[in-house]
């Protein structure tokens, strides 16, 4: 097991300029600009997360199908692995560069973390069997969800301080990503088990689902309010949307299978991953 600071890598990025157009019913249309990333040599590649200052967070599979975590500003990629397990994902990161994800335990338990100042601290509310964290702002409040003994839950973690998060009449609720201004993203089953995605503002939920899709996954928010999703419909079809101005956008990487939804800047920018014609899982980041 590796232990320190993880090594650096000095890659170039395989960079694939794509565009493609947003629609939604009731708004104008909004275009995307592509760009696929690649970690070189890599089975597969995915970006969760990005901050404002461009740096992105995400996970990798290498040559040997090892999974890790990684953060990546200007063609480098920085390895980023919990040395307490394996399989880490980084999900989210700060304009001061701390990091959260989580990785899988000996016993194949989910263990959220938080990565700030080159250490690992293991986040999870207490009596939690398993724990992942999703999101965190410039103010170091950090979002995430957990299991114990009576299901699943939302949290936020502020101030040292532990909130269970449960949307009503959720089946279960799985956290999600969290702004400067408080503002959480809160992904949900309902009764039928399908997602659905709601706003949370410290008092109230307000479903906030993409329309027309029975299964909607709000993942990261800016600071201006902007929310970038994952969707499933009916007949097996998946795509990314973007709530901008109140309006819906759904959008889809050209020659892409399926597309993910997962991080948002200020800045018009946003990231995830999609899958081609061979199944095969690659990073993306748009400018919109």
């Amino acid at each position: 097991m590796r232990h320190g600071i993880p090594g650096q890598i000095r890659v170039i990025l395989f960079l694939t300029l794509l565009s493609a157009v947003g629609v939604a019913a009731d708004a104008p249309t909004l275009t995307f600009k592509f760009k696929t990333i690649k970690v070189p040599g890599a089975q597969s590649t995915a970006i969760y997360g990005i901050n404002n200052q461009g740096a992105m967070v995400g996970s990798y599979v290498d040559s040997g199908g090892v999974r890790h975590g990684f953060t990546l500003l200007k063609g480098k990629v920085v390895k980023i692995d919990d040395p307490k397990g394996t399989d880490t994902y980084c999900f989210a990161i700060n304009k001061t560069g701390a990091i959260v994800g989580y990785y899988a335990t000996s016993n194949h338990n989910a263990q959220g973390f938080l990565y700030a100042k080159r250490k690992f601290t293991d986040i999870s509310p207490k009596g939690s069997t398993g724990s992942q964290v999703t999101g965190i702002n410039d103010h170091g409040d950090i979002s995430g969800n957990f299991a114990d003994a009576k299901g699943s839950h939302g949290f936020l973690l502020k101030g040292g301080t532990y909130t269970t998060l449960d949307v009503p009449n959720a089946q279960a609720t799985l956290g999600g990503a969290i702004n400067n201004a408080g503002l959480l993203t809160e992904v949900w089953l309902d009764s039928s088990f399908n997602s659905q995605s709601s706003l949370y503002n410290g008092k109230t939920y307000k479903t906030i689902n993409v329309p027309g899709e029975p299964d909607s996954d709000a993942a990261g928010i800016n600071n201006l309010g902007d929310i970038v999703y994952s969707w499933e419909g009916p007949g097996d079809t998946y795509g990314g949307a973007l709530r901008h101005g109140g309006k819906y956008f759904k959008f889809h990487v050209p020659k892409g299978d399926r597309t993910f939804g997962y991080g948002i800047k200020n800045h018009n920018v946003i990231v995830g991953a999609y899958t081609d014609d061979n199944g095969i899982l690659s990073g993306f980041s748009a400018i919109y």
